[in-house]
């Protein structure tokens, strides 16, 4: 038996069987909520940055993406076993070390309102598109729905914790979610979801909000 990160999967199956399911069901509901989790990187906004006595908090972010980075290269060097990998990202870098690397960038990188804005968006919108889609019901809002709560998601960052003002913020946001839904829609086996809307509304936010109306950093 190879080198592995979980039980064998017996807390998703109990999860997918106390939800009324099976192992696949807790396994999508246990990877949603991870992913929504994600969000909670925003607390590095709120730690002083001498938080962490070994070092800044930048450098503790940083060595907090490495490892993640080496868990997953040691899933593809000596077949690592993690939960919630998804068949098709056996053969590339999964989508959980690409958000990572996402936020991390979205952090160090974008101004705090803006980086508020995406991660939040993608956090919780990605997993949402993801299961509008799985339902026939929902096909006639599984672009819609996204959009307004990125959108929404996108105003709060930028608004409620980037203090930027609130009518601009609105359009900002519709800017912000209309981009994130037009880049997360198109499916390319080498490009992930979760990058792209990250990073691409990020830039779409920094050049309206920062360089065409000077908001600050």
């Amino acid at each position: 038996m190879g080198y592995r990160l979980h039980r064998g999967g017996k807390f998703r199956r109990w999860l997918g069987e106390r939800l009324g399911g099976d192992f696949d069901l807790g396994d999508r509901v246990w990877r949603r909520a991870l992913h929504v989790l994600g969000a909670i990187a925003l607390v590095y906004y709120a730690l002083p940055t001498d938080f962490f006595v070994i070092a800044p908090k930048e450098y503790v972010l940083l060595a907090a993406l490495a490892a993640v980075l080496v868990v997953e290269g040691l899933r593809h060097a000596i077949g690592l076993e993690l939960p919630t990998i998804r068949a098709y990202e056996e053969g590339r870098v999964g989508s959980f070390a690409i958000f990572g690397a996402a936020i991390v960038v979205a952090i160090l990188l974008f101004p705090l309102p803006v980086a508020c804005a995406v991660v939040l968006g993608t956090a919780v919108v990605d997993p949402l598109a993801g299961e509008l889609r799985r339902d026939p019901r929902y096909r006639s809002v599984d672009a819609v729905g996204p959009f307004a709560v990125y959108s929404g998601l996108a105003f709060f960052g930028l608004a409620a914790l980037g203090d930027w003002p609130p009518l601009p913020s609105i359009g900002l946001a519709l800017l912000a979610g209309a981009v994130a839904v037009a880049v997360e829609r198109p499916k390319v086996w080498w490009i992930d979801d979760d990058l792209v809307m990250t990073l691409v509304p990020a830039v779409a936010l920094y050049a309206v909000g920062v360089v065409a109306l000077g908001y600050p950093r």
